[in-house]
């Protein structure tokens, strides 16, 4: 085995995960389908990567993500501390205290209430009406089924308040774990220094690193950590002094890092000071978690709404729900390399193909002779056909970057890049085999006028389910399987999963110098703003606890990473 730990540090970073997890979730469920799409049946992934098997304290058999969130208190919403396994414990009396004779009050805060989506989670769990028990097709297409999706739908388009709203999953008790001394105002939580005074009033650390050592004793072989951080807050410097207790306690473990903004990151600074304190924070936690990782990916535009993305895409930036939902399938769709089941090293499948672990990947991107470890995450959702009206390479030509501030037009001879195509569709929208796939990417990259130095091709038929709790972001053009037809309606609702089944995806991971730009940006403001010459924002980094030749350091280390994109660098010894 060689499972996966997920850590997910942040709000928008669980939202994030909340989507995740919900398409694990929905392929968990298709499988035991009995009149089920068989490619879900026969998808060749193995979930035991990213789930752990357990059991209550009743006996009851589990199957939970092998996941550690760490979000803000009373960030849960309606979900217990607990998780969602464990609910039905009473919790310790805090009031029974020998020690103390004086009098006890109790304050209880009204607890939140579930909305009608994840009402309907409960009530799955009950009896189901003898009418339908040997009809679960007349079950699914009643009446009363299809308004009560309708109604999901609809409460969740405008009402999700917290990541735990829309989450169909069953946590480990654990899984959660709510920052002490945080809150749920983001707007108060907003830069590097806050995350570090919080850390410093207790034993948090330690406790977030006895979660992550249940999860991993229990491993029979970690392939690595997926990482996913909200860095446009605290929560960042959270995250550094959790990364720095990793690599201190599991070295030879390979941390794959997302650090994930949502577009209200990028609000205008209403003030000089609040503009010096977002540029310092952006350059000192890039710093901090690059150095603290094997392989760091940034991810969050500014806008999705007006992105490429756009055309088949209707995001409101305004919603978490949104947003994260994008990042949510890239993420999904990269680690699908990683828990491929292929029955040994030289056999194939006719399901899947090119299976990499955490490990192999980073090497493929980090470990050539450029050695860059800052990459940019590329998505087409939904991919192309490969036999659209626009001939060979379509695939190539829809990915578009969700890692902000890099070059548009990128013309590197020693780029490096990891593909992942899943549930591709061949002519009359039936699915792709393995090797159709193969050839249409092989014959994009003959014929493309910008070729990476390498290439890795992963290849799933499975393609990204679209469960229940998924906003409605889709245009008109997107057909029940994500077919694209081109014919995009002007003012027509968007669409979501009561009209799609189903999308086929591709996703990148590309070492490129067109990242250099982000890097150049975050070094430039750390000098002008931290270690010139009567920087403004000096005295702010020594009120962060941050000494001059920390920052200094930070620096050297941005210089670094610039420097293996020096174009007189020798790369010939690993160009084969």
């Amino acid at each position: 085995m060689r499972e996966i730990v997920t850590i997910q540090v942040g709000d928008f970073a669980n939202y994030i995960g909340s989507h995740f997890w919900n398409f694990q979730d929905e392929l968990l469920g298709l499988v035991e389908e009995p009149h089920g799409d068989p490619i879900f049946k026969n998808s060749s992934l193995d979930m035991d990567v990213l789930y752990r098997a357990g059991e209550t304290q009743q006996g009851l058999l589990t199957y939970s993500p092998r996941l550690i969130s760490i979000g803000f208190k009373g960030s849960l919403g309606s979900l217990s501390s607990s998780g969602s396994l464990f609910d039905n414990i009473s919790p310790y009396d805090t009031t029974d205290i020998v020690t103390w004779t004086g009098n006890v009050s109790r304050c209880v805060a009204e607890p939140h209430k579930k909305n009608l989506f994840l009402q309907s989670l409960c009530e799955e769990d009950q009896p189901k009406s003898a009418l339908y028990a040997n009809d679960p097709d007349k079950q699914k297409s009643s009446p009363h089924n299809q308004i009560q999706d309708k109604d999901q739908v609809e409460c969740l388009e405008s009402g999700v308040k917290f990541w735990t709203d829309f989450s169909k999953v069953q946590y480990h008790p654990r899984s959660l774990y709510e920052l002490c001394g945080s809150w749920t105002d983001v707007q108060k939580f907003d830069n590097y220094g806050i995350g570090k005074d919080v850390l410093s009033a207790g034993l948090q650390i330690e406790e977030m690193s006895e979660r992550l050592r249940f999860f991993v004793e229990e491993c029979d072989h970690i392939q690595g950590i997926q990482f996913i951080i909200d860095d446009s807050g605290g929560f960042s410097s959270v995250a550094a002094e959790y990364l720095e207790n990793i690599a201190d306690e599991y070295a030879n473990t390979p941390v794959l890092l997302y650090a994930a903004r949502d577009p209200g990151a990028y609000s205008f600074p209403v003030s000089q000071k609040e503009s010096i304190t977002r540029v310092l924070h952006d350059a000192i936690s890039f710093s901090r978690l690059s150095s603290l990782c094997k392989l760091m990916v940034p991810v969050g535009l500014p806008s999705l709404s007006r992105s490429k993305l756009s055309s088949v895409l209707h995001v409101d930036d305004q919603k978490l729900f949104h947003s994260s939902a994008v990042y949510a399938a890239s993420i999904h769709s990269i680690s699908i390399p990683f828990r491929m089941e292929l029955p040994g090293p030289t056999a194939t499948s006719a399901y899947v193909s090119g299976a990499v672990d955490v490990g192999e990947i980073i090497h493929i991107l980090a470990g050539q002779a450029r050695q860059n470890m800052v990459t940019i995450l590329d998505t087409a959702m939904p991919a192309p056909s490969l036999t659209d009206e626009h001939s060979q390479g379509s695939i190539h030509r829809n990915l578009h970057p969700l890692t902000p501030e890099v070059e548009e037009d990128d013309d590197d001879l020693h780029a490096v890049e990891s593909l992942i195509i899943h549930g591709a569709l061949h002519s009359g929208h039936h699915r792709a085999s393995v090797s159709q796939v193969k050839d249409s990417i092989h014959a994009s990259y003959l014929g493309g006028s910008q070729k990476p130095m390498f290439a890795h091709l992963s290849i799933a038929r499975c393609p990204l389910p679209i469960p229940l709790p998924f906003p409605s972001i889709f245009g008109s053009s997107v057909g029940p399987h994500g077919e694209l037809s081109g014919n995009q309606s002007e003012g027509a609702r968007s669409r979501g999963s009561l009209e799609i089944d189903s999308i086929p995806m591709a996703a990148r991971l590309r070492s490129s110098k067109a990242v250099m730009p982000l890097i150049e940006k975050r070094l430039g403001n750390l000098r002008k703003y931290g270690t010139a010459r009567g920087a403004p924002g000096a005295e702010l980094l020594r009120s962060w606890g941050f000494a001059k030749d920390e920052i200094e350091d930070m620096g050297e280390f941005l210089s670094r990473l610039l420097m293996v994109f020096d174009s007189h660098r020798d790369t010939s010894s690993d160009s084969d």
